[in-house]
């Protein structure tokens, strides 16, 4: 098939080489092929300023990320058939990862289908779209889940932020089955029921799947604090790994509601909650010199975009130094980061930095990733962006 062509300016070509596959507008040589020659989801051939094939992608002319590499071949494009491979390809390794239909089937860039997210739930998948490209496979994409998993429910979740950055309606849509308000997660061992309309993302966050299989190794025996909990996915796994008690914060009441709901159907009565915005919370406990063995921080992202870099940095830091306040003798901080803006080893210093600010000697006991159906490319920093620092607070030691 032949494509228009999208050129580069001069050297643009240089990270797409290195293995990025992005186009942002102001590296496109407008001259040779003006953005405005293109609609949203058309697909083009991609070349350098000095006419080099570089493959296909997909273009939208009104987006920062105005391409979006779909092939490195640049006589082969996006189709339902190489879309439907690249999902039975990212299947297979989910297969051999996890013994239960329980995972992030499709990761956008990391399986090469970037603006694409498929959560499974059992019998049940959710479906993200976030770009004018994919959004041209819709059908296309349902019918692969389909004919891959053969699942009892497919919902189009269809209401992310991207959407509305690629111009594209917010929408969710019952495409296949009887429509449900929640969806059964099942992780370490432990049930989950979450809400499907008004939760967060597809409704589960699979990323710090194995962060949170680590914690249930601090838990037993011990008071733990999970702050910005969400339905509980940190301190309900805690608390049915032996925790004497668990408190979760979140400012969302039906979050809250979900806290209470997932304790009661695996058997705990040992989870309290907390409604309300995280840092007055936190506050507000050290005000009432609570103390806890130990703390789950884990925010949504405090740095966006790079431009909140500054004061997305401040709030970790007055969050961790607030975490650390709350720790009992020898206790155990767990601190998490889902900003891609904020490096592994610059939390790591914002950890140490909060630590002497208060006085506390802390010792890095280990160091989380994301879960390995997030897949990182070396070559897109942006898809290797879950982090967790398991911190031992310790008080007049040193």
């Amino acid at each position: 098939m032949k494509f228009p062509v999208l050129y580069l300016r001069k050297g643009a070509e240089r990270r797409i080489k290195a293995g990025h596959l992005w186009v942002y507008s102001n590296e496109v040589d407008a001259r040779r092929s003006p953005l405005s020659g293109f609609e949203p989801g058309d697909q083009a051939e991609l070349r350098s300023a000095s006419d080099r094939p570089l493959g296909t992608l997909f273009v939208n002319p009104h987006a920062l990320i105005c391409g979006r590499l779909i092939s490195r071949d640049p006589e082969h494009g996006m189709t339902p058939q190489r879309l439907t491979q690249r999902m039975e390809v990212a299947l297979a390794l989910r297969e051999k990862l996890f013994d239960q239909p329980y995972y992030r089937w499709v990761f956008g860039d990391s399986d090469g289908l970037s603006g694409l997210v498929v959560d499974r739930f059992g019998d049940s998948v959710v479906i993200q779209i976030s770009t004018a490209g994919m959004e041209q496979l819709r059908d296309a994409i349902v019918r692969a889940v389909q004919r891959l998993a053969r699942p009892k429910s497919i919902v189009l979740k269809n209401d992310g932020k991207m959407r509305s950055v690629e111009g594209l309606p917010s929408y969710i849509e019952q495409v296949e089955g009887v429509a449900a308000e929640t969806l059964t997660v099942i992780e370490n061992g432990v049930r989950f029921e979450v809400p499907l309309s008004g939760g967060q993302k597809t409704g589960w966050f699979y990323d710090h799947r194995m962060n949170r299989q680590r914690l249930q190794c601090y838990a037993p025996g011990k008071r733990v604090l999970d702050v910005f909990s969400y339905v509980g996915g940190w301190g309900v796994q805690a608390a049915s790994a032996g925790a004497a008690q668990v408190t979760c914060i979140d400012s969302s009441s039906l979050a809250i509601d979900a806290v209470h709901h997932n304790a009661s159907i695996n058997g705990l009565d040992n989870v309290d909650t907390i409604e309300g915005d995280a840092f007055d919370a936190l506050k507000a406990l050290a005000a009432e010199k609570e103390r806890f063995d130990v703390v789950v921080l884990d925010p949504p992202a405090l740095i966006p975009r790079r431009r909140d870099q500054k004061a997305g940095e401040q709030a970790y830091a007055r969050l961790n130094q607030l975490g650390l306040r709350l720790l009992a003798k020898d206790g155990v901080l767990v601190s998490a980061s889902c900003s891609m803006h904020l490096s592994q080893e610059r939390l790591v210093d914002i950890i140490r930095s909060s630590g002497r600010k208060i006085d506390r000697f802390v010792q890095l006991l280990e160091q989380g990733h994301q879960a390995p159906d997030h897949p990182v490319i070396p070559g897109i920093p942006e898809t290797d962006y879950i982090k967790s620092c398991f911190v031992r607070s310790l008080t007049g030691f040193f």
